[in-house]
């Protein structure tokens, strides 16, 4: 079954196991070139030119994923450029168009229930997830086409499991010669110049681009106010990937990825200290300088190409992520007792292959093996006072305390997996998946996959899927702290006790859904899930550094149900989404020192609702093109909010929001020159203050609220 394309159309369509690639925004297009030799071998590339040979590859590439059983969403290029924002738009707000997808504070996204837990792909290459609390690694404008695949997915996915984000980049063979320049700025103090390069020379394309960003609400406000203290950020992307064809079967690509965020945290006025530091007992809050910076880099070597009937892809990959928080050593001590400078960075080594075979006319084998290794340092440096039995303070002066441990943790997989058309209705993929993880412990499991497809009618398709899952805890977010090093001072812990090695999630996946096409311009689509879920992996912020933790409940259950509709006609397209789910989580089975005891006791015994869990969540647009020149746009989120405590832990819900942002675009054409694109954005039109968090809840730390009502241009020119 084929989800349609959703770019910036009205939408109420849901899962369906593959995707139509459609190349307008919003309508409805026949199966891509990939979709149209499903299941067979590609034809041999003889004495094709460079343009050819490498359109080729990339459909032998895409054939290597399949999608049966999933559900998928795809986004493409066309529908990013009629968001608001257009390219300038993060990649967590373009994610966020998709049905089942949350938004939380720190750009943080839910899928299904679940905390992060997403997988990034980019060309087929998975690429390892990154130390990050609210910077955003990639760039939107090295996205061709982004899809969004959850559900019961096939034994090639795994080890993160929520959802997987397959992004296709651009290219210089497919884009020819040229480049861009441009600059989007506005409302509190934005500006964000970008340049892209590409082209191709011979069996030689490259691509690549870079952008700075400047802007003074770097993170959420922890107040309603209109513009936030101290929250001033600076981030630098850049992103290349440089390709050369061998010959007409085979083809060598390197790609790479920088980013350098740099934070202030926002601070909260009006708050009373709670400690003395050296007899001082006053602080402003609003004159805390807390800060913190991200730095991520990666870069994969990829052989992709051809090899009699098979089809082939080889990577070796490796990505260093770090995260500094730096505090404000006097104004910590005197609100939160601890005064801590954390500093963590990971660097993963990664080998990926994937092939696939076609045995016959009806059955193609795909099979593949993963390996991670990873390295992971985290050391707190952190400052504290002196305390009795109870939490008191007993002196003033600060005492100093340096915390550090390093985690080695080695993860293999390999997957095998047989897709077969039965008739021309019905399309079943079923196949094995082991795991084996390695860090404080052994664990590894066995994964039967199921997915089937029914083509019901030449409008109807229908299908469903099974999937058994496990997931390693997060290497680059473990940080096994040394409890008893801070007995008797203000940063003792409740709970002295505990398991502070993190787990891995097992759970068992059902998907059904159902997607109907009615005439030629709408789309819709209803898709039910259902996960039951041993050793729930869950992660909180516990500490004034804002980057998260991992934990796990002994037992999970998650369930919604979602539905999407898209229509496309002519120069009108649509979309909406809307999204029911329930997410529930019982005991608390590791890092228990991070809770308050009668916390762990209420818990010990019931279920309670994720702190992501979130009820309702929908998202649509509309967009409109006034001739070639002019587009106007509308688009929308709504939540029925996040968790907060209520007469029991997360036993509350913050009150619904919603947030509108409208756009126009239009194309100025000069005799000299020749075209200049521009587009205007009103984010939060309404101007509507709601609350993302309260500062309540299982692993929350400070209030954050969603943005205010802002005015951005952009101005671009291709060459």
């Amino acid at each position: 079954m084929k989800k349609t394309t959703l770019a910036l159309g009205l939408t109420l369509a849901l899962s369906a196991p593959s995707v139509f690639a459609a190349t307008q925004p919003v309508s409805p297009q026949p199966a891509s070139d990939a979709d149209a030799n499903h299941g067979q071998s590609q034809k041999q590339a003889v004495d094709l030119n460079a343009v050819e040979v490498s359109t080729t590859l990339d459909q032998s590439r895409n054939a290597l994923s399949p999608e049966t059983g999933s559900s998928q969403y795809v986004i493409n290029q066309q529908a990013i450029q009629k968001l608001p924002l257009g390219d300038a738009t993060p990649v967590n707000q373009v994610l966020l168009q998709a049905p089942g997808v949350v938004k939380d504070s720190y750009g943080g996204l839910h899928v299904r229930g679940d905390h992060a837990n997403l997988q990034y792909r980019i060309n087929g290459v998975v690429i390892p997830e990154s130390i990050s609390g609210f910077g955003q690694t990639l760039d939107t404008r090295i996205i061709q086409n982004v899809k969004l695949l959850d559900g019961a997915l096939p034994a090639q996915y795994g080890e993160r499991t929520a959802a997987v984000v397959d992004i296709t980049t651009k290219n210089g063979h497919a884009l020819g010669n040229g480049g861009s320049v441009g600059i989007t700025g506005g409302s509190f103090g934005t500006i964000n110049p970008n340049a892209s390069v590409w082209g191709s020379s011979g069996r030689w394309s490259f691509f690549g681009t870079a952008n700075f960003l400047q802007s003074d609400i770097g993170i959420e406000n922890p107040t309603s106010s209109r513009k936030p203290i101290h929250d001033h950020t600076n981030q630098v992307k850049g992103f290349g990937d440089l390709s050369y064809l061998v010959n007409d079967h085979t083809r060598v690509s390197f790609m790479f990825g920088v980013t350098n965020n740099r934070f202030q945290i926002p601070n909260n006025p009006d708050q009373q200290p709670q400690f003395q530091y050296m007899n001082q007992t006053t602080f402003n809050s609003a004159d805390l300088d807390e800060r913190q910076s991200e730095n991520t880099r990666f870069g994969v070597l990829t052989l992709q190409g051809k090899l009699g009937q098979t089809d082939y892809q080889v990577s070796l990959g490796q990505r260093y992520s770090s995260l500094d928080f730096m505090p404000d050593m006097v104004g910590d001590l005197m609100f939160n007792g601890v005064s801590s400078a954390i500093d963590r960075s990971n660097r993963a080594s990664t080998l990926q292959a994937d092939f696939s075979t076609p045995l016959n006319d009806t059955n193609t084998l795909r099979y593949g093996v993963y390996g991670s290794f990873e390295r992971a340092l985290s050391t707190n440096n952190a400052y504290v006072f002196p305390a009795d039995a109870n939490g008191n303070q007993t002196s003033t002066t600060p005492i100093n305390i340096v915390d550090g441990n390093q985690i080695v943790a080695k993860t293999w997989a390999a997957y095998v997996q047989d897709e077969w058309s039965i008739g021309d209705k019905w399309t079943v993929n079923y196949g094995l998946r082991g795991d084996k993880y390695e860090a404080f412990r052994t664990e590894s499991q066995l994964s039967p996959r199921l997915g089937v497809v029914y083509q019901a009618t030449d409008n109807t398709t229908v299908h469903a899927g099974y999937a058994r899952y496990f997931t390693p805890p997060a290497t680059e977010l473990i940080s096994t702290d040394n409890i008893a090093k801070f007995a008797g001072t203000t940063n003792a812990l409740q709970g002295a006790n505990g398991n502070d090695t993190p787990l891995s999630q097992r759970s068992d996946y059902f998907d059904l859904g159902v997607q109907q096409n009615v005439g030629n311009h709408l789309t819709l689509g209803v898709d039910a899930y259902y996960r039951k879920v041993q050793r729930l992996q869950d992660e909180g912020q516990f500490g004034a550094a804002l980057v998260y933790s991992t934990f796990n409940y002994a037992k999970g259950r998650i369930h919604g149900v979602e539905f999407t509709a898209n229509y496309a006609n002519g120069p009108l397209s649509a979309y909406f989404n809307l999204a029911l789910s329930r997410a529930m989580g019982e005991r608390v089975i590791t890092s228990q020192y991070n809770f308050a005891p009668e916390d762990l006791a209420y818990i010990a015994d019931h279920y309670i609702h994720l702190d992501h869990d979130q009820k309702v969540a929908s998202s649509g647009g509309i967009s409109y093109d006034l001739g070639n020149a002019t587009t106007v746009g509308a688009n929308y989120i709504l939540g029925s909010g996040l968790r907060k405590d209520g007469a029991v832990p997360n036993g509350a819900s913050l009150p619904y929001y919603f947030q509108m942002n409208l756009s126009v675009s239009h194309d100025f054409s000069f005799a000299d020159t020749g075209k200049l694109h521009t587009q205007l954005a009103l984010i939060n039109a309404l101007d509507r203050t709601y609350e993302l968090r309260d500062g309540s809840g299982i692993g929350v730390g400070a209030p954050q609220f969603g943005p205010r009502r802002g005015l951005y241009l952009s101005v671009q020119k291709d060459f």
